[in-house]
């Protein structure tokens, strides 16, 4: 698997359409961040870094759901691919859908949401979208 950041979010997209409370992404130290992210603008309730093998570390997701048992998450695309990598500066990260969505930029301040790297001022790689 050479995307391990696509494979988490078409996992959470999985889950989310059938409405299922946890689902297992593989762990990498980036998609770790950007559940990080996902976790404090409020899209999933939480996650945990669990050791399943020596070797091998998975991380558990529990999806966040609406009073009418709808997914929190409406859309969530990955924006920068291997084969074309899209980087934006701070001012093109001002907001998304009107403040309603989330860019998830790595930076060089780490990975963090689109209004935290506007504010301070960086610009990077564009990850992924959710609204």
């Amino acid at each position: 698997m050479n995307d391990l950041i696509a494979d988490a979010l078409t996992r959470i997209r999985n889950a989310a359409m059938r409405k299922l409370e946890t689902t297992t992404l593989v762990h990498s130290n980036t998609v770790e961040a950007v559940c990080n992210v996902l976790k404090q603008k409020e899209y999933i309730e939480e996650f945990k870094v669990v050791d399943t093998d020596p070797k091998k570390k998975t991380i558990n997701i529990t999806l966040k759901y609406d009073d009418n048992d709808n997914s929190v998450i409406s859309e969530i695309k990955k924006i920068s691919k291997p084969g074309r990598r899209v980087y934006k500066n701070a001012t093109e990260l001002k907001s998304f859908k009107n403040g309603y969505g989330t860019i998830i930029v790595s930076t060089n301040k780490g990975v963090i949401a689109n209004d935290e790297a506007y504010k301070a001022n960086v610009g990077g790689e564009a990850l992924c979208s959710v609204w």
